[in-house]
């Protein structure tokens, strides 16, 4: 048997089996808020255009009006000043094969439950290589926080009088990942891949500035990353192919040993 053949039997027989890393994306999906002199990225709305009516009697469909980086989404490099004169750094340029990778998972769900405002260092991510080797070169790199269990928009943007407050990467863990490891990009169940308070950090949001300015990419608000284990997995991610897009809403999925 080929090797695509294994794998699709293996899906029919469950040894492998999908995981959705993929939140829900509805009008109550939170979004990312920035100071008032900014512009807003606004939440999911939806309107009919017909449901089996005299719009339309034998279908159904709607508009769509968000952000490119609402709900689970795609960081694409010229999402980021870094990254704007990349090459190949918009969601319809850049190539296929780059959506699919293995998948790193590090477990730092105990940290940031003593502490939400967790930053991710070197000499964290050397301690998981020490017990699961080293990070493969063109891989995904999800930090599992369990922040998805989170319940609601409150408790997940989980904002005080000094802002956000959510887990991270300091800038030295950024730039070991990009740099040196030359990963794929990160993964996280917040609603940005920086930390809350990453806006008063120096560089202001690290992860950003570095892994786009690598060329590397994102992905917010996953879910499930609980359910994968340390290494083994398989992740795909591909964003839509929307021209000069900066990034998008997409599926995440993960293919895993039972």
């Amino acid at each position: 048997m080929s090797v695509l053949s294994q794998l699709v039997e293996a899906l029919r027989d469950g040894s492998i089996r999908v995981v959705d890393l993929t939140q829900p994306l509805g009008p109550d999906t939170p979004v990312i808020g920035l100071p008032d002199i900014f512009g807003q990225s606004p939440g999911l709305t939806m309107d009919v255009i017909s449901r089996y009516d005299d719009a339309g009697p034998a279908w159904y469909w709607n508009t769509l009006n968000l952000g490119e980086h609402t709900g689970t989404h795609f960081d694409a490099p010229v999402h980021w000043v870094t990254g704007k004169d990349l090459p190949n750094n918009t969601t319809e340029t850049i190539p296929a094969h780059q959506y699919v990778g293995p998948a790193c998972v590090l477990d730092c769900s105990a940290d940031t439950a003593a502490d939400p405002d967790f930053l991710l260092t070197p000499a964290w991510i050397e301690r998981w290589e020490s017990e699961h080797g080293r990070i493969p070169a063109q891989s995904w790199v999800l930090l599992r926080t369990d922040w998805s269990k989170r319940d609601g928009a409150e408790a997940i943007l989980n904002v005080d009088e000094s802002g956000p407050h959510s887990p991270g990467f300091r800038a030295d863990a950024s730039e070991l990942l990009a740099n040196d490891r030359d990963v794929l990009g990160v993964g996280v169940e917040t609603i940005g891949t920086d930390a809350g308070q990453a806006g008063g950090f120096d560089p202001p949001f690290p992860n950003h500035t570095t892994m786009h300015g690598a060329g590397k990419f994102g992905l917010a608000s996953l879910c499930n990353l609980d359910l994968l284990p340390a290494t083994g997995a398989i992740v795909i991610a591909a964003p839509l192919k929307i021209v000069g897009g900066s990034g998008s809403p997409l599926r995440v999925l993960a293919l895993t040993p039972a």
